[in-house]
């Protein structure tokens, strides 16, 4: 029962850890409501099977789970927006990196 135990709170100790450890992207977008999706493609791959989306929720969102390296960020707009672009985001372990206000610009 003890090692029963111990082992649930290892267990618990590590998930808290990674939990604690995760990397992300957060910004805003404006106008908010012309913003549908933040995706990230790491910079040394630009295969969009690699990249990892989120979604934009009043104009405000936060793509987690990266990790550590630089990023381009695309935020995908609807009409009579077009899509953003921002390059070179550095990410770090266990960070968050605020990217600010992204500007959507009508095509």
């Amino acid at each position: 029962m003890i090692s029963v135990v111990a082992c649930s709170i290892i267990a618990l100790v590590i998930s808290a850890f990674t939990i604690m450890q995760s990397s992300s992207i957060r910004g805003t977008v404006n106008p908010a409501d012309k913003a549908v999706k933040a995706i990230a493609i790491p910079s040394d791959n630009k295969a969009s099977s690699d990249s990892i989306s989120a979604p934009i929720t009043n104009g405000n969102f936060e793509i987690q789970n990266l990790k550590a390296g630089d990023y381009s960020l695309i935020i995908q707009a609807t009409e009579p927006y077009g899509n953003a672009t921002k390059v070179g985001i550095t990410v770090q372990n266990g960070k968050s990196t605020d990217v600010g206000e992204i500007q959507l610009q009508q095509k």
